[in-house]
């Protein structure tokens, strides 16, 4: 398998290259040259294969022989080893919590998928290699957490400062050793700018091997498919009522950098049955306008309670580009989105725990919201949403329904341990030197 740059400035690499280089050289994200179809033969025994069997098969035409299968199956054993339950709220509606990993969000996947291929890759490597990504909340923590202790692996974090969680800040702030994170004067975009431009400095790279850890990489963005495999094999199996004529689930995923809804759309065209994809925004509404005008029109990041998806330049909506040939009406057929306000946001948070005694986070609540309306304008149909990261994990949680719900022992120990940060301007100049006392 081969990796095109979406900018088509930058040769084609395979998988090896496309995770240890993170990002093209032109700027732009890899993308497969061409998207597998599952066999009949998976579909043949789904039911009772092993998580981990999924993951690889689900994974191997992308990764095309670059890791040993033997090797592969151990990396996706590793990277699904915990639960990913489909719970009922309504008859209706799902969640698909992905919080039961070690750093309580969806990002557990990715992070430890690529960090299992990096170090797989890293062994034919002589000189040190620099992990960079920009974080907007889970994704830090999820990548601290996969590569801590990597030998021959340093990891720098970028987060905007004052504006994650308690608990997402010390997942990310707390390990120390190979992990350094950057606190940023400033928001998510200006971290992605600083970690996309390092990436691109032609002069960096002759010093430093760089590459990236956010989804823009082939190696966190692929395996995020996963789930979506695991929730289809529970909607068939205990949700979905077999006397009903709803055969495919509508899925709603809160939607940041879209990398996530990138992944479930992709799995999607390998031959997952799936209804319709929503993509749930906040009022960053970017992609809910392009959809309904066919106009990509930026502004500014706003800072909402669903604070992972306060993104105004969301990378990865050109892979959906790509996967639908840049063909609009083809892309609407497939996609829907909606913008969620934080006032509704906080108002389903409470009325969804006082009907149904289910304890949304704010993505989450976003997710709900944007599917329930769907589904009341789409009579006849049923779906599921991604619950993507644990409630503890976002102060407002309390403030508005007044619980955390049932707080994991993990969450405890951050307290007890210092942070380790250092504050810089959206400077990137800053950045570098920083990075080049890494070498």
């Amino acid at each position: 398998m081969k990796y095109f740059s979406t900018n088509r400035k930058a040769p084609a690499v395979g998988f090896r290259e496309a995770t240890l280089l993170g990002q093209p050289a032109d700027k732009g994200l890899y993308f497969p040259e061409r998207i597998p179809r599952l066999t009949e033969d998976f579909w043949s025994d789904f039911a009772d294969k092993p998580p981990a069997q999924i993951a690889f098969e689900v994974i191997a035409p992308f990764v095309a022989g670059e890791i040993d299968d033997e090797e592969l199956l151990r990396i996706c054993a590793e990277t699904v080893d915990f639960e990913f339950p489909l719970v009922r709220i309504t008859p209706e509606i799902s969640a698909l919590e992905l919080f039961h990993g070690a750093t309580l969000a969806f990002k557990d996947v990715g992070a430890r998928f690529m960090s299992r291929c990096l170090r797989y890759f890293s062994k034919e490597k002589s000189e040190k290699t620099i992990v960079i990504v920009a974080t907007s909340g889970d994704t830090g923590g999820a990548v601290a957490n996969g590569f801590y202790d990597v030998d021959g692996v340093e990891v720098v974090i970028l987060y905007p400062k004052g504006k994650v969680s308690k608990v997402q800040e010390l997942q990310l702030t707390t390990l120390g050793r190979n992990i350094t994170a950057l606190e940023v004067g400033g928001n998510f975009d200006d971290c992605q700018t600083l970690a996309k431009t390092a990436l691109a400095d032609e002069e960096l790279k002759k010093k430093v091997f760089l590459t990236s850890a956010n989804s823009i990489n082939v190696a966190r963005w692929l395996p995020q498919q996963f789930y979506y495999f695991y929730a289809y094999r529970q909607w068939i199996s205990e949700i979905q009522n077999p006397k009903s004529e709803i055969r495919n689930p509508v899925v709603c995923v809160p939607s940041g950098n879209f990398g996530n809804i990138c992944a479930g759309i992709l799995a999607h065209i390998t031959g997952l049955p799936c209804a319709k994809f929503i993509a749930a925004t906040n009022v960053n509404d970017v992609i809910p306008n392009f959809l309904a005008t066919g106009e990509m029109r930026e502004k500014p990041a706003v800072a909402t309670l669903s604070n992972a998806m306060d993104v105004a330049r969301p990378s990865n909506f050109v892979r959906i580009l790509e996967i639908f040939d840049h063909d609009y009406l083809n892309l609407k057929e497939k996609l829907a989105a909606a913008s969620v306000t934080d006032e509704t946001t906080a108002a389903t948070m409470r009325a969804v725990y006082e009907k149904h005694g289910y304890l949304l986070d704010p993505h989450g609540a976003v997710g709900f919201y944007a599917l329930e309306r769907y589904l009341e304008n789409n009579p006849g149909q049923a779906g599921y949403f991604l619950e993507t990261a644990h409630p503890v994990k976002f102060d407002s949680v309390e403030q508005i329904v007044g619980t955390f719900g049932d707080v994991p022992e993990s969450v405890g120990a951050l307290y007890e341990r210092p942070k380790q940060s250092i504050e810089i301007a959206p400077d990137y100049e800053e950045l570098k030197e920083i990075l080049l006392g890494k070498v």
